[in-house]
């Protein structure tokens, strides 16, 4: 069974899921329950062949455990190759490394290791991302680490960072990127097919479910959000499954090959998935 590394070489397209732990503050029954979803799901997605991103404190709000909770409840029964934990640096640097330390005794050969919100939550224990996979590198050598990049951004500087040999990471994630706005992702495509950067990118596709306005605002503290272009879609009777089926076939026109999805309904995610990826027209 490939893990993810491999997988994002080996030619075709890699289609990821984004999962959110359940946040810490939860009462013990209501995070109980929202942690059962997440073992469900991540159990029919990895046994089916997709590959699960597990943040970590993703918005700002303290979150459970993620590896925690995955090597006490998921079970020898799970693929570990196609579980992939998010480690910020918004925690003691002391268990940044004992993280890494943990996932690598229990069979999860990969992380995507970013620095995490500047602006809510507790505060990072080192400036960049970068500085903590440069030291994993050393504690922990035989794990592959991905990074965070931003099509949204300055497409030289952001593919500078990436060819950077202080980047330390064997592929990237970006920000989450929408068909209603695909030029920054084209050109920051250009930009790395003419600097010749070999480093697998995974992008980001937001899983809208409707075009509620104060969800929308409230989504814009995080990411970027097409409020208008969505509005219209909804309102013109689109789907939240062909809208996501829109982007990702936008992206790949545009030359991105492999993506993750956020924001599936947990319990569900296996099977919205794949009514996704049957709009988009790719087997699954």
């Amino acid at each position: 069974m490939n893990d993810l590394v491999t997988a994002l070489g080996a030619g075709g397209s890699v289609f990821a899921v984004e999962l959110r732990p359940p946040r810490a503050e939860l009462a013990d029954h209501e995070g109980m329950d929202a942690w059962i979803d997440t073992y469900h799901g991540v159990r029919r997605l990895t046994r089916q062949g997709t590959y699960v991103f597990l943040t970590d404190s993703a918005v700002g709000s303290q979150e459970e455990d993620n590896l925690r909770h995955l090597i006490t409840n998921l079970g020898t029964d799970v693929p570990r190759e196609r579980i992939v934990p998010f480690l910020t640096t918004k925690h003691p640097l002391d268990y940044c490394l004992s993280y890494a330390e943990r996932a690598a005794q229990n069979g999860f050969p990969a992380l995507v290791v970013l620095g995490g919100d500047k602006r809510l939550g507790a505060p990072r224990s080192l400036a960049h991302g970068w500085q903590l996979r440069e030291l994993l590198r050393a504690h922990v050598p035989g794990i592959h680490m991905g990074g965070w990049a931003n099509p949204n951004a300055d497409a030289e500087q952001q593919v500078g960072f990436l060819a950077a040999a202080s980047f330390h990471a064997e592929f990237y994630l970006t920000q989450i990127v929408s068909h209603h706005a695909v030029a920054p992702v084209a050109r920051f495509l250009d930009v790395a097919a003419r600097r010749n950067l070999k480093l697998p990118g995974v992008f980001g596709v937001f899983f809208y479910r409707s075009a509620n306005a104060r969800t929308l605002h409230e989504l814009k503290d995080f990411l970027p959000v097409p409020i208008e272009g969505l509005t219209r879609e909804f309102g013109g009777g689109a789907s939240a499954e062909d809208v996501c089926a829109r982007t990702i076939r936008a992206l790949m026109e545009a030359g991105a090959r492999h993506f993750y999805i956020s924001n599936l309904p947990a319990a569900r995610a296996q099977a919205v998935l794949g009514s996704i990826l049957d709009r988009v027209g790719v087997a699954t």
